[in-house]
């Protein structure tokens, strides 16, 4: 999936979920930031096309350990003994980034190293994933409209 899509994905869960959280600006920060830390292995994502990123994409395949639950679990886990804080925003946002690429023709390994693939009929950048950005982005505003109405 493109960039735009997996942010208003998740965008829709934030605005779910901003209420019941105490930091809503960590809280925003680190749904954002983990939903585009899924694609550093790529030269092509928003973080990955920093140069910082080029020597892991040089070791570590697209769609291989970074879109795992595995490591997803594993990162989380950190956060909840270290930083508690950020895990619940890490683990929202690093986990809608893998589901929604679940959908893709390309799918994901979902306990790599384990060679079993998930995947389902979506291209990326097609209509198809335009009527899907369209239907958040639109659900996205109807739910700042809520929001902003009861008073956030």
């Amino acid at each position: 999936m493109l960039t735009r899509t997996h942010l208003v994905i998740s965008i829709f869960f934030i605005l779910l979920f901003i209420s019941y959280v105490e930091n809503k600006f960590v809280f925003v920060f680190v749904v954002l930031f983990a939903t585009l830390l899924v694609d550093i292995d790529s030269k092509y994502s928003r973080l990955g096309r920093k140069k910082i990123f080029r020597p892991l994409q040089f070791f570590i395949r697209h769609r291989t350990v970074f879109h795992s639950f595995i490591f997803l679990i594993l990162i989380t886990l950190f956060f909840v003994w270290v930083f508690p804080v950020l895990a619940f925003p890490f683990f929202l946002g690093y986990s809608v980034h893998l589901f929604a690429d679940s959908f893709t023709v390309k799918g994901i390994k979902p306990f790599y190293p384990w060679k079993k693939l998930i995947y389902g009929k979506l291209r990326t950048g097609s209509r198809m994933e335009m009527v899907i950005f369209v239907c958040f982005l639109i659900l996205d505003i109807l739910l700042i409209l809520l929001l902003v109405n009861r008073g956030f």
